[in-house]
């Protein structure tokens, strides 16, 4: 994703957290007092020295994107991956505060997570395959070996 939006020596640090540490930090920071799906911290000094430069943080939590994912019938990690993307647009400036920045914001979105495509042994049970006829369902990927 970072190479997508040409930052691929950047960095940011992610949290995968629960319902519970995102409604407090989204309480504590933003002022509202409930649970969300992703939040974004950028970094607000600037990378003056030698080294990759540093964006910010991103939070996500896995109990929300969990509901998310159930409600639009993907997995887990693919709900993961499209709130990665948010919240790296986040961190780069981007927001969905009117129409035509939200309809830029999702375009952008959708791009990143095309630009991290995830690999076939991640392809949950109940996902539609590509190519088949009439919604079959997919059978479940085998469990990782190791």
């Amino acid at each position: 994703m970072l190479a997508a939006l040409d930052l691929g020596h950047a960095e940011l640090s992610v949290l995968l957290t629960d319902d519970d540490r995102i409604h407090e930090l989204n309480r504590v920071h933003r002022g509202k007092d409930r649970a969300t799906d992703v939040l974004a911290f950028p970094l607000e000094l600037e990378s003056d020295g030698p080294g990759d430069p540093l964006l910010g943080d991103v939070v996500i939590s896995l109990d929300t994107a969990q509901r998310q994912a159930d409600s639009r019938r993907r997995p887990l990690i693919a709900e993961v991956r499209f709130l990665l993307a948010h919240g790296l647009l986040h961190l780069v400036g981007f927001d969905h505060d009117t129409t035509v920045r939200k309809r830029k914001m999702d375009g952008m979105a959708r791009k990143l997570v095309k630009s991290a495509p995830l690999p076939a042994e991640l392809e949950i049970r109940g996902q539609v395959r590509a190519g088949r006829r009439g919604g079959a369902k997919a059978r479940p990927a085998p469990p990782p070996r190791g």
